[in-house]
């Protein structure tokens, strides 16, 4: 079961975090995975990482607000069974003070970087008979999330394109679903409390674990795991659904 052998699947943010561990997975699965990425050093080191176990996997730097360089990118792959569209950037504000020079980036990544690759991916789907989109979305989609005003946005947006995409393409055998993270303990959260609170990472770390009914924040794993399962035949019944995987944050956080 979730066999994914023969298929090629394309991750965005696919060195680091929650991309890298759908990356590795995915590869373990049987996959043949292409990591795209700004961060050359993290393509190398996952792409090596995946190596190591016998899996497959190749890598490009690219920027998925550049609609031009992405559609280059993936006709140069040619096959995309898989797209998982993960790539993204948090911002902590309220909507007096956020910038707009603030507000526009998080779209262009969040937003405009995923329509990019659902661009440039879905006419290489069609030609294929098909495929398996996966959106990562947030629980900031789905509920009221303090000082998150333009990545709220951004995420219910990617809630909305999931649903569109699912209908507009049921008829050429493609799928879209999208995954709602809680808190996930990544290498971006350990910095941005080293950032803003020096000298007190392990108690707003306790602190934001906490924040979590079951206690913790959720692992890059625990994702990978749900999108391999959406992303898999095994799911081929599933589409147009969103999947909060959160520690019990949407329902039981009262």
């Amino acid at each position: 079961m979730f066999s994914l052998k023969g298929k090629s699947a394309i991750v965005t943010g696919g060195g680091s975090g929650i991309g890298k561990a759908v990356s590795t997975l995915f590869a373990r699965q049987g996959a043949s995975v292409t990591i795209l990425d700004l961060d050359r050093e993290s393509i190398d080191k996952t792409i090596a990482e995946i190596a190591e176990t016998g899996g497959e996997a190749r890598g490009f730097i690219c920027n998925v607000t550049d609609q031009q360089q992405v559609v280059g990118i993936f006709n140069e792959i040619g096959l995309a069974d898989i797209l998982v569209n993960n790539a993204g950037i948090a911002h902590i504000g309220r909507a007096d003070n956020t910038s707009e020079e603030d507000f526009t980036r998080v779209f262009n990544v969040n937003v405009k970087g995923a329509y990019n690759c659902l661009y440039a991916a879905i006419p290489l789907m069609k030609q294929q008979g098909g495929g398996a989109i996966l959106n990562m979305a947030s629980i900031a989609a789905i509920v009221g999330i303090t000082d998150r005003f333009a990545y709220s946005m951004s995420k219910g947006a990617i809630a909305a394109m999931t649903l569109s995409v699912a209908r507009d393409y049921m008829a050429d055998n493609i799928r879209c679903n999208s995954i709602s993270p809680a808190r996930v303990h990544t290498p971006f959260v350990d910095g941005f409390i080293a950032k803003n609170y020096a000298g007190q990472e392990q108690e707003i770390f306790e602190k934001l674990s906490k924040s979590q009914p079951i206690g913790r924040m959720g692992t890059p794993e625990e994702i990978a795991t749900m999108a391999l399962y959406l992303c898999s035949d095994e799911a081929s019944f599933i589409t147009g659904n969103d999947y909060p995987v959160d520690g019990g944050f949407v329902k039981l956080n009262n």
